[in-house]
């Protein structure tokens, strides 16, 4: 009995320590994974930070150029600079523009390997074109502009909402975002197979920007499009804009790639883009859109609208009067310059009415000088006014600019939305276009046109996809590895006569497969830690003067709150620090504080020889480097790659007037001397933004992306404005 009980309280004790060990290897572990998530949503936050804000800025110097636009006198320097890219006067026949998109001209030299094309397009040449590409061989710009030609007559016959059903086929595939990642795109021709009668694909949007094969996608889809008018079908995302690609790197891609036929290429394909469907809707049942909807959407209202009229979905189409059929195609005069009133919103979520008449600015810095005085002046005179155009206009131009309008907000809604937890509509203040929609909004949209799902892309997701309102909103996302290798997976999807969607994902990098998860978490985690590095940097001085207010050495919890007070992210500072804080700075003391001016000198980056530039200029430069670059490519009309020192010291005007601070012509001519080595009098632009370049080496998330990454104080001060 004795050896028993013995036995048995022996068998206690030690059960008793293996129960303790577990309990503590299991909080251990909770901690670890409480850590690791966390870590995974704090360096999430930093790419997305980095892609909204650099597109709400996007949409803000946008605005303000077509504000400049509207109300610069026709004949000034300053509008004939940025007047191409709003040529809203381009209204010749289709018979005109197949003309000057004519190839029959470009021959195609017998050195040429890559694929020859020949129409009507046959089904083997479109999988040439796929196994081309894959093999990194070039279409020869004859065949693109041909193919081209031949994507926009069969656009123009489409109508703005495609109505499709799967009871011909067993399922149709849908593809979020590819964003130039051809690398995707092949994977999923290889895991679901090419396109053909018994395997229909919807592609929704954003094919083209940020990625670096973006016109081979175009290629591709667009080839198969002509092969399989039925089954298979395009929307247009917010990125088949031709002014956002001027920012994210699809202009770039094809003036690099047809450096002789680019121009002619690019002009084409603002036609295409703007003939794309706005929307799909599968068996009646299921819409398919880009981005996403608001609570004034209407199918019907989009089901008419002239879609070809907006050539880019963030500025409203001008009303034109007068025109000559028979008008030049390359012409920069202003359309319609005796109409000397014009509505529009000079933003894209403050609906004021502006008037040309109000205005004489002849300069930039004139019309820097007298921005704000004249506004306050306009706004009160439309006070005064019975009408949105005064008295004089009657009621039937009123009624036609309101219903423009709407069309306008109905097109942009649909392609910049993104959904949100909470009920009721509210203006994406985040993107800077379009709104946050919820629940409520939802359910309403769908009692009403009698639908039962809506699928939209626009938004990165870490899975590839993402449900939400009650599994009535699926985000389709297609593009893996979008802001670093690792970073996240893409995914389709698969809709049969059940309409249940089947969803497959993937991750197309070879990389990826080498990694381990912990080592693609790392990875991604560094690579958004050194963009922050940068922007920390990038925002110098206002970080410097938060910390002036403290010592010269400040505790971990006031470094994180002055951090926080600059640069606005919402970010855990004080568990990022052993990231952020490291070397002579870091004090590891019981009190672990900061010796900010070294810490300061640890994220400087050694680049140009800058020593003898102004120091707030270039900050400037650095801070808003892609807002500059995006200035630079639309002051090179010519898209030869180069600007006049004349252009280059324009350019640096545009900007201070746009971010509203002082930057003296001295500062800027000493920039202009210090890049012209070569003193040829015109600078190379793409070794200007090279030489000041933050980082060593292009990362994956910058490659073709901007890094503007405004913070709000940034933001703020242009929200001063209410042109802007």
């Amino acid at each position: 009995m004795g050896c028993g009980v013995s036995k048995s309280n022996q068998f206690h004790k030690n059960s008793g320590k293996a129960i303790k060990s577990a309990v503590l290897i299991q909080r251990w572990y909770r901690q670890f994974v409480a850590r690791k998530e966390m870590r995974r949503r704090y360096t999430w936050h930093i790419f997305q930070s980095i892609e909204y804000s650099g597109e709400q800025a996007q949409i803000k110097l946008y605005n303000f150029l077509g504000y400049l636009m509207d109300n610069f006198t026709p004949a000034s320097n300053e509008r004939n600079l940025i007047s191409h890219i709003f040529r809203e006067n381009e209204v010749c026949r289709d018979a005109e523009w197949e003309r000057y998109f004519c190839y029959k001209n470009i021959e195609v030299p017998d050195l040429y390997s890559g694929p020859h094309l020949t129409f009507p397009l046959t089904v083997e040449q479109a999988v040439g074109l796929v196994e081309a590409f894959r093999n990194k061989k070039q279409l020869h710009s004859r065949y693109v502009l041909q193919l081209l030609l031949e994507t926009w007559k069969q656009l123009r016959l489409l109508p703005n909402i495609n109505r499709i059903s799967t009871c011909h086929s067993k399922e149709i595939t849908i593809c979020g975002d590819l964003h130039g990642q051809l690398e995707d795109l092949l994977l999923i021709f290889y895991k679901n197979d090419m396109p053909s009668l018994e395997k229909p694909y919807l592609f929704n949007g954003d094919f083209v920007d940020r990625g670096k094969d973006s016109i081979e996608i175009l290629i591709i889809l667009f080839s198969f499009l002509l092969v399989y008018p039925s089954e298979v079908y395009l929307n247009r995302g917010n990125h088949e804009d031709h002014i956002v690609n001027l920012r994210y790197g699809f202009t770039k891609e094809v003036l690099s790639k047809y450096r002789m036929h680019g121009k002619r290429i690019l002009k084409l394909l603002q036609k295409i883009f703007s003939w794309l469907p706005l929307a799909t809707v599968i068996d009646q049942k299921v819409l398919v859109i880009h981005g996403g909807i608001s609570n004034t959407t209407d199918l019907s209202v989009l089901a008419r609208v002239d879609r070809h009229n907006y050539n880019s979905a963030l500025r409203p189409p001008k009303k034109r009067h007068q025109r000559e059929a028979g008008e030049s195609i390359d012409s920069d005069e202003e359309a319609g310059s005796t109409n000397k009133v014009f509505q529009r919103r000079p933003s894209l979520t403050s609906p004021r009415t502006l008037t040309r008449n109000s205005f004489q600015n002849r300069s930039l810095q004139d019309f820097s000088d007298r921005l704000r005085a004249n506004t306050v002046e306009e706004v009160e005179v439309h006070k005064r006014l019975p009408g949105p155009l005064g008295p004089e206009n009657d009621t039937s131009q009123s009624c036609e600019s309101i219903s423009s309008e709407d069309e306008w907000k109905q097109i942009l809604d649909l392609l910049w939305s993104d959904p949100m937890a909470q009920d009721g509509c509210v203006p994406n203040e985040v993107r800077g276009g379009g709104c946050y929609w919820g629940p409520d909004v939802t359910e309403d949209f769908l009692n009403r046109h009698n639908l039962q799902l809506i699928i939209r892309s626009h938004e990165c997701k870490q899975e590839g996809y993402e449900f939400c309102h009650n599994r009535k909103v699926l985000t389709l996302f297609s593009a893996s590895n979008y802001y670093d290798v690792g970073s996240n997976r893409g995914a389709y999807v698969k809709l049969g006569p059940d309409l249940v969607p089947y969803l497959v994902q993937y991750q197309a990098s070879s990389m990826i497969r080498e990694l381990s998860v912990r080592q693609s978490a790392g990875r991604s985690e560094r690579s958004a830690n050194k963009v922050l590095r940068e922007q920390l940097f990038a925002h110098k001085s206002d970080l410097i003067c938060a910390f002036k207010k403290l010592d010269s050495r400040v505790s971990l919890a006031n470094w994180a709150s002055a951090v926080e007070s600059v640069m606005r992210l919402g970010l855990p500072w004080r568990i990022m620090r052993s990231q952020l804080v490291t070397g002579r700075s870091a004090d590891s003391s019981i009190d672990s504080s900061i010796d900010y001016y070294e810490w300061f000198n640890e994220l400087a980056i050694k680049g140009a020889n800058a020593d003898h530039i102004d120091q707030s200029l270039l900050e400037t430069l650095y801070r808003h480097r892609s807002t500059l670059e995006t200035i630079f490519r639309i002051v090179d009309a010519d898209n030869s790659g180069f600007i006049t020192m004349e252009d280059f010291q324009q350019t640096w005007k545009l900007l201070s007037v746009y971010l509203k601070m002082e930057i003296t012509e001295e500062a800027i001519s000493d920039l202009a001397v210090t890049i012209d080595s070569n003193q040829d009098g015109s600078i190379d632009i793409e070794e200007f933004m090279e030489a000041f370049r933050l980082t060593d080496k292009k990362s994956r998330l910058e490659r073709g992306r901007s890094m503007f990454m405004g913070t709000a104080t940034d933001l703020t001060k242009l929200e001063g404005d209410p042109h802007i």
